[in-house]
């Protein structure tokens, strides 16, 4: 079983930068196709990256783009997001995600998921 522990986030203001991380466990992040999703109070969870494992360039949402970017650190087993120009409207509990099987930015198709960690942005 794969365990995913989100770190990192917090309450920041409109424009600063947050760096989120997973640590994963069981798997390494090279076998895993990895994957950031947000849920916003009221909505639904939404995809924002996932790096495949094949290690093509990770894929971005739309709204995203330009401002957050995924990484990984095979050598600690961790993914990393780092978001910068944060805006209110990203506000959300932010989860990682990981799945063995070929996935896209549908959030059912993801076996394991962490517990979120919540990230707050003030205008």
């Amino acid at each position: 079983q794969v365990q995913l522990v989100e770190s990192g986030g917090g309450s920041v203001q409109a424009g600063d930068s947050l760096r989120l991380s997973c640590a994963t466990s069981e798997r390494t992040v090279d076998s895993l196709n990895m994957a950031w999703f947000r849920q916003g109070p009221g909505k639904e969870r939404e995809f924002i990256a996932v790096y495949w494992s094949f290690g093509s360039a990770p894929i971005y949402a739309d709204s995203v783009m330009g401002r957050f970017a995924i990484s990984k650190n095979t050598a600690k087993n961790m993914i990393f997001l780092h978001m910068s120009s944060l805006e209110p409207e990203d506000t959300a509990v932010y989860y990682c995600a990981a799945s063995s099987h070929p996935v896209g930015s549908e959030a059912s198709a993801y076996e394991y998921w962490g517990q979120g960690t919540q990230v707050t942005v003030s205008s």
